[in-house]
C-alpha cells in the first residue's frame, strides 16, 4: 500500500535537492549534444536502480539497528545535510565528460550512476525508507529524480538560466533541518 505522506515527502525533499545538482547537469550537457530520449531513459532506470539500493539498505538497517538509534542517526544525517545546503547555497557546476558512445542510454546509465552513488539524495532515501513505508519511499524520490532529470533533459538549460537555484538548494537546507527535528522528536516521544 502507498503512503501518500512517505511518498510527498520524499518526492519533495529529492526534487529540491536535485534541482541544478551534478546528474541535472550531465542530463544538460548529454541532451545538448544527443537525442533526449535516450538520455532521459538512461537516467530514469540509473536513478530506479539507486532508489531501490536505497530503499533496501535502508530497510536492512531498519532491521538491524534499534529504532532509537537509527532516528538519531537519521536525524543526525537530515541535520548535515541541512547545514551543508545553506552553507554551501548552490554547487559549483562541474564539467560533464562527454563521452563518444554508440549506446546513449547504457552511457546515460553509467554516467549518472557513477555520479550519484552514495550523493546526498541517496542517503536521504536510505534514511526515509528505515522509517517510512519502503515502496512510497521509492516512488517518491524515483518520481522526483525523473522530473528533475526530464527539466534538465528538454527545458534545463533556459530554466535554470532565469531561475535562482540558490534559492532552491536554501529551501532544500530547510527542509533537510525539518526532516531532522521530525526525525529527533520522534525519539523524544518514543521515550
Amino acid at each position: 500500500m502507498i503512503s501518500i505522506q512517505a511518498f510527498s515527502l520524499s518526492l519533495t525533499l529529492v526534487f529540491l535537492a536535485e534541482i541544478g545538482d551534478k546528474s541535472q547537469l550531465v542530463c544538460m550537457a548529454l541532451a545538448a549534444r544527443h537525442r533526449a530520449w535516450p538520455v532521459l531513459l538512461g537516467s530514469v532506470a540509473a536513478f530506479s536502480v539507486l532508489n531501490l539500493l536505497a530503499v533496501l539498505f535502508g530497510a536492512a538497517l531498519a532491521e538491524w539497528i534499534p529504532a532509537s538509534w537509527l532516528a538519531v542517526g537519521v536525524a543526525l544525517l537530515f541535520l548535515w545535510f541541512g547545514i551543508q545546503s545553506l552553507r554551501n547555497g548552490s554547487e559549483e557546476d562541474e564539467e560533464c565528460i562527454q563521452r563518444p558512445t554508440h549506446h546513449l542510454i547504457l552511457s546515460t546509465f553509467m554516467m549518472i550512476f557513477a555520479a550519484e552513488f552514495g550523493d546526498k539524495t541517496q542517503l536521504a532515501v536510505a534514511g526515509l525508507a528505515a522509517q517510512q513505508p519502503l515502496l512510497s519511499v521509492w516512488l517518491g524520490g524515483t518520481m522526483a529524480l525523473v522530473f528533475t532529470s526530464a527539466l534538465g533533459v528538454f527545458a534545463g538549460r533556459r530554466w535554470l538560466s532565469k531561475l535562482p537555484v540558490n534559492y532552491l538548494h536554501k529551501g532544500s537546507g530547510v527542509l533537510f533541518l525539518l526532516m531532522a527535528a521530525l526525525s529527533a522528536s520522534s525519539l523524544v516521544w518514543s521515550f
